[in-house]
């Protein structure tokens, strides 16, 4: 998915020290114009714009497709991230210019490597009512970032962990693995948690974690988190804890990775380094250079997303604080 705003903000990645459970609070962001679907962003935020390499998080939906306009996202590019796409209900249709032709399940995971250069179209299908699902971003380090274009499809199969069903999409938890390689270690995984239930998961004490909850709401290491927060909970633990609060069922995704130890920014849909590098990324784009390719099959009334001008200001990278040796 694309980053519509008009108007974005720059964001000078860092992953920051945190010893005790952080909430989250999302902002509203509209998509596009004011008829455009609304979403719910978690990351970036300035207090906290990194949980291992996931640097952006979009939760929308339930969305009522009936009568208004769904997702219709034209052709736009991306450059030094993988896209996560996870849905909970809807179906969308991709095309890349790497010539993916690919339909995005609730319980499916597409993960579209951008590399040096790619660019994509997302809509949602006519049979879709109802359109509710994550939106998620990986930087790519540093020797991953000039690379090809890639895609991988994969359905991860249920398991049941201390009554808790768990899908884990990306890397390993509670004795299943995800298949789909990744330029960092990381972990991404939907979570079901009955009413009156709890569960203590193993965690790599190398990374930092964040939950997402997406209905019901839930104790996160002993923090109260409700629908649309995210809980993040730093390195150094080895559990952690999820319980649900009242009588409804919590649904969650997991998000966790060792933490990002490079410059990063962030600006529209490009993840670079240097602000030289976003104003070539942009450039690019506008001339409709091979860098990105070319999006085919797509119908839409715009043939291209172009991109917003850059900030009267020069763009600067933040260097992370937490590094890999750090205690």
């Amino acid at each position: 998915m694309s980053n519509l705003e008009t108007a974005p903000v720059e964001f000078d990645c860092a992953a920051t020290p945190s010893a005790t459970v952080e909430i989250l609070q999302p902002r509203d962001v509209p998509l596009g114009g004011p008829r455009a679907m609304r979403v719910q962003r978690t990351l970036p935020q300035r207090q906290r714009s990194l949980i291992g390499a996931w640097c952006f998080a979009d939760h929308y939906g339930p969305e009522d497709v009936r009568s208004r306009p769904g997702m219709d996202v034209a052709p736009h590019p991306h450059t030094g991230l993988s896209t996560v796409s996870w849905l909970f209900s809807g179906e969308i249709e991709h095309r890349d210019s790497a010539g993916v032709h690919a339909m995005v399940r609730p319980g499916e995971l597409n993960l579209m490597t951008a590399g040096a250069g790619i660019c994509h179209s997302e809509v949602s299908t006519p049979n879709t009512t109802f359109l509710h699902g994550l939106q998620l971003w990986v930087a790519l380090p540093d020797q991953a970032r000039h690379g090809p274009r890639d895609f991988h499809h994969h359905v991860p199969p249920p398991v049941d962990h201390e009554g808790a069903t768990i899908r884990v999409f990306l890397g390993e938890l509670a004795g299943s693995r995800s298949p789909v390689p990744t330029a960092t270690a990381l972990l991404g995984a939907q979570l079901n948690l009955p009413s009156g239930s709890s569960v203590q998961l193993r965690v790599d004490p190398d990374f930092e974690h964040g939950v997402i909850v997406d209905s019901g709401t839930c104790e996160v290491a002993g923090a109260r988190v409700r629908p649309r927060e995210l809980a993040y909970q730093g390195p150094g633990q080895q559990v952690l804890t999820l319980a649900t609060v009242g009588d409804e069922p919590v649904r969650a995704v997991l998000l966790g990775g060792e933490p990002f130890t490079e410059d990063l920014l962030m600006w529209w849909n490009f993840v670079g380094r240097t602000h030289d590098e976003i104003v070539e990324y942009r450039a690019q784009w506008q001339a409709e250079s091979d860098r990105f390719g070319r999006v085919e099959g797509y119908t839409g009334p715009l043939a291209r997303i172009p991109a917003p001008p850059l900030p009267g200001t020069r763009l600067r990278p933040r260097t992370p604080t937490i590094r890999k040796d750090s205690p």
